[in-house]
């Protein structure tokens, strides 16, 4: 996409100087800091505060601190709210001197990263790990002759050597048994809850082995010989995915998928071998064995439309545009100038351009050119610089766009200014500004460079020195997903609440390409918008009688509330688990085009609502709310649910009343083409 972009002058927002961004140069080696770097990734624990909070690469949680680095294969924690993965220190890595010494001092150090690795090196121990996501194994160099300690929280009761000591069996009495390689013979002594080595260099490798069966065992032993480096992702081709990883050794390489990745590849032709019995347990679903150096992911196409799949029935043509005229007419540049936060703004104009889409399906057209004329207004500012009260500024230290609000406040906006939520904030502005170059293309040329900006901030697929952005600043590579996280250390990793809205920000990027005749743009936007809505089905959509989580958590729920690398959770940012209605919407919102496939599943769709709709029995809960679940509700019963939605008193910032009756109005069969 960076080549797209730069056949027109790159634009960089006015730089500006955060008084609350970390430092990246603490914990990232010398030659990354030139290059923008990742601010929502797998291993961003590492490099935030002390660099010591655990982070899942599946399927361990690795912990780095001081001169260490320790592994735990999670056990879980579950009932009907909350399931997340609990770290144990199953096994410590140091040298056997800094042990001894204990030094506060010592750090470890990135010195490269990609979407599918880490490598993190410990100079005071001559340590260096190839943290490549989906290993069964733990990898790590030791640069030069070091005796080690291995120390565990549990105690060693069986260990055993292979003649040639390049082999090691150990039980602990927490019912693991592990596994350890080495390249060359390594002299091993176990104590109770330590082994020392003897000075030592060269590759060991770790692996839990998951099932106690002696064919388990031999998968291990028989590609422990062959280990990853590093592992690129490639977007080529729309709608696929190719991982490719470089690797030492010769042989086959062994990694583990997850459900997500096992549906993909099933629908590929990838040379690959998926290993069915080889299984490691995970928050995810289980990780399956997978042989192959490289892997074909192909999704599910996706049609990126302006308007609905059926059209509006010709019927129900005057009730919208009675709506819709009133909607309009309501709309106001200087009242909406009061809203300074990025992100209602955002959810203010993009409301305001899906009025313009739905004059243009029922055929009202005079509505579009009030609806231009404030889109201009609103948007134009932002873009300019000249916004009062707020705006967009380039931020040098990390590579990336902030707010002037949050450049000195890392909670305002949000945390936009803490790399935050920047698709959900931006992917309003970009329906917007889609929707404006569609209807005025001389505006969109104005301001081209603008748009494409917003759009590298998240969606850069560059990795060149050269970018002003990261690579694809939201979106995980090895997930399928986006995380919303940020700059901030959790306990849990990254997480993201609202997938609609990530759905959103990837659909208004491809609206975007069609407006400008971008395919390059279409096709990135589009394949993102695919992966982001299968990974919402299968991990936010709770569906009845499924198997991925514990039943106690099933049956009670129907949809996630936030999901974290390392946990699953009811609860919400803004509202306790008990609001039901407030966790559908946030999962739903906004409410256009693309959520008719975000919600593709009518029976679960009718679980969720009747899960729901009990909830609003509670006092105060908000009309805006409300607005959502009867939408969802019209998809099964569209007769209830447009008799609900005629009576209600307040919508969503996002949304409005012409909005939720075309959705009511489009759907089912019958529809205008």
């Amino acid at each position: 996409m960076s080549s797209t972009i730069n056949k027109n002058k790159p634009f960089l927002f006015p730089q500006g100087n955060s008084t609350v961004l970390p430092d990246p140069s603490k914990f990232f080696s010398q030659n990354l800091l030139s290059t923008p770097l990742p601010t929502n990734s797998f291993f961003q624990n590492f490099v935030l505060n002390n660099g010591d909070a655990p982070e899942y690469i599946h399927p361990y949680l690795i912990k780095s601190s001081n001169s260490s680095l320790s592994v735990s294969y999670p056990t879980r924690n579950s009932n009907s709210s909350v399931i997340s993965q609990v770290f144990n220190n199953d096994f410590t890595i140091t040298s056997s001197q800094q042990k001894t010494k204990q030094s506060s001092n010592a750090k470890h150090i990135i010195t490269s990263y990609s979407d599918l690795s880490v490598t993190l090196d410990i100079p005071s121990s001559n340590l260096s790990f190839f943290l490549v996501r989906g290993s069964p194994y733990l990898t790590f160099s030791v640069t030069k002759p070091t005796a080690l300690t291995i120390s565990t929280i549990h105690a060693v009761l069986f260990f055993t050597s292979n003649d040639s000591h390049t082999r090691y069996k150990i039980q602990l009495n927490n019912g693991q048994t592990w596994i350890l390689y080495a390249s060359s013979p390594i002299k091993l002594k176990a104590f109770i809850n330590d082994i020392i080595s003897e000075a030592f260099s060269g590759i060991i490798r770790m692996a839990l082995l998951s099932d106690s069966n002696s064919e388990n065992e031999a998968v291990l032993d028989r590609f422990s010989s062959v280990y990853p480096l590093s592992g690129n992702a490639k977007l080529g081709e729309p709608f696929s995915v190719e991982y490719k990883f470089e690797k030492e050794g010769s042989g086959d390489l062994l990694l583990l998928a997850h459900p997500l990745h096992l549906q993909l590849l099933s629908k590929s032709e990838s040379d690959v071998t998926v290993l069915d019995d080889f299984k490691y347990k995970s928050i995810d679903g289980d990780l399956v064995g997978v042989v192959g150096d490289s892997w074909l992911l192909k999704t599910e196409p996706v049609s990126i439309t302006w308007h609905s799949s059926k059209g509006v029935k010709e019927e129900s043509h005057d009730e919208i545009v009675s709506a819709l005229s009133k909607d309009v007419e309501g709309l106001n540049s200087s009242a909406i100038s009061s809203t300074t936060s990025s992100y209602f703004y955002g959810k203010l104009i993009a409301r305001a351009a899906r009025l313009a889409l739905i004059a243009e399906e029922v055929f009202f057209f005079d509505a579009i050119q009030k609806v231009r004329n404030f889109l201009k207004e609103t948007i134009e500012p932002w873009l300019e610089g000249t916004f009062n009260g707020n705006g967009f500024l380039y931020d040098r230290k990390w590579g990336g766009i902030i707010t002037q609000q949050g450049s000195n406040d890392a909670g305002g906006d949000f945390g936009f200014g803490i790399y935050n939520d920047h698709h959900y904030h931006i992917g309003y502005f970009l329906y917007a500004i889609a929707v404006l170059v569609k209807i005025d293309p001389a505006w969109g040329r104005k301001y081209k460079a603008q748009a494409y900006s917003l759009v590298e901030d998240f969606m850069n697929l560059s990795i060149e020195s050269n970018s002003n952005y990261t690579r694809l600043r939201m979106f995980d590579l090895y997930k399928l997903h986006s995380w919303a996280g940020g700059l901030t250390e959790f306990l849990d990793g990254r997480n993201q609440e609202s997938t609609s809205e990530a759905v959103n920000a990837y659909y208004a990027a491809a609206l975007l390409g069609m407006a400008y005749g971008d395919a390059q743009v279409v096709s990135i936007g589009s394949t993102l918008t695919s992966l982001e809505i299968l990974a919402a089905q299968m991990w936010w959509q709770v569906k009845e009688g499924g198997d991925l989580y514990e039943e106690e958590f099933t049956k009670e729920n129907r949809v996630m509330g936030v999901l974290w690398n390392n946990k699953r959770d009811t609860g919400l940012w803004f509202a306790p688990a008990e609001f039901r209605e407030a966790r559908l919407g946030i999962q739903l919102l906004p409410l256009a085009p693309i959520s008719e496939v975000l919600f593709s599943d009518a029976n679960y769709v009718k679980d969720l609502v009747e899960w729901t709709l009990p909830a609003l029995n509670r006092e105060g809960v908000g009309e805006g709310w409300k607005g959502f679940l009867y939408s969802l509700e019209g998809i099964y019963d569209n007769e209830s649910a447009l008799e609900k939605i005629r009576n209600l008193h307040g919508f969503d910032g996002g949304n409005s009343l012409t909005n939720l009756l075309w959705w009511i109005h489009s759907r089912g069969e019958g529809g205008d083409e």
